[in-house]
């Protein structure tokens, strides 16, 4: 009897809560898996789905929201062994969790602690309220592959945006298996969008894309990409979030400073009455 060759398993993308391969049909190899390799084609695919995601997301109460963001957590508890068996530290797994309640908590806070009433000079009500900013690009950082990319991805959403991830080119297994747990946990399609691959393929497109309203530069360590970055998100004026000058503690405390960053203030003038 021949001796039996295992199936090596492909990585695909997350895009519109489905799980295409690229459209160019490339992939790599990463820990003796094939991973599909992202293409601008892709790219624009997943910005698509994420604007398309935007108006019932964004509608969605910030109960609701936090609801999902907790199921995310459950489900990601209910995985931790299989992320440890891609590499993933058990406490990073256990670290990303708590991450994700974290931000749960934040959902229905976060409108009053930075919403509410100015106080002016004449007869009127003045509301100021958060609003989400729309489509955000976000570019993961390498390391720490699974808490970078929760710390930069749950800010997002909680605040009602939507988003199309680069993630780590080096170490991408724990995005896509994070991609397999998000789909599993009551999220609606397009809210999250994961691209594999190089980055310096498939961010200038996020950058320039006139549909994207923000993109966050944390996982560009290459100080030359991530000018030309923000030079093609001025192009429609995106809201750039560049990369920290030092080293990030992903373990520390997040503060609510990437969640704020990605909001829009909307204020409304009401006559008082007699």
């Amino acid at each position: 009897m021949s001796e039996r060759v295992a199936v090596r398993k492909t990585y695909k993308l997350f895009i519109g809560g489905k799980f295409p391969r690229s459209e160019s049909g490339r992939s790599y190899l990463v820990q003796s898996s094939n991973v599909s390799l992202a293409s601008r084609k892709d790219a624009r695919d997943a910005v698509v789905a994420a604007r398309a995601a935007v108006k019932g997301w964004a509608g969605a109460t910030a109960y609701n929201r936090g609801q999902i963001l907790y199921r995310v957590a459950e489900m990601l508890e209910g995985r931790r062994e299989q992320f440890v068996a891609l590499g993933v530290p058990g406490d990073e797994v256990d670290a990303a969790v708590d991450r994700w309640v974290w931000y749960a908590g934040w959902s229905d806070k976060l409108p009053q602690v930075y919403g509410g009433a100015n106080p002016v000079a004449g007869p009127y009500f003045n509301l100021s309220a958060p609003e989400p900013t729309g489509v955000v690009a976000v570019v993961a950082p390498e390391r720490p592959a699974l808490l970078g990319l929760v710390s930069v991805v749950a800010p997002a959403i909680v605040t009602g945006n939507t988003v199309v991830v680069a993630a780590s080119a080096t170490e991408p297994l724990a995005a896509v298996t994070l991609a397999e747990v998000l789909a599993t946990s009551d999220l609606p399609g397009g809210v999250v969008n994961i691209l594999t691959g190089a980055i310096t393929e498939t961010a200038p497109t996020l950058a320039a894309h006139m549909d994207v309203n923000a993109i966050d530069l944390t996982g560009v360590a290459d100080a030359e990409l991530a000018a030309d970055l923000e030079v093609r998100a001025a192009e429609n004026l995106k809201r750039v979030l560049r990369p920290a000058s030092t080293e990030v503690d992903w373990s520390a405390d997040p503060g609510v400073t990437r969640m704020t960053a990605l909001l829009e203030t909307k204020t409304v003038w009401h006559p008082k009455g007699v």
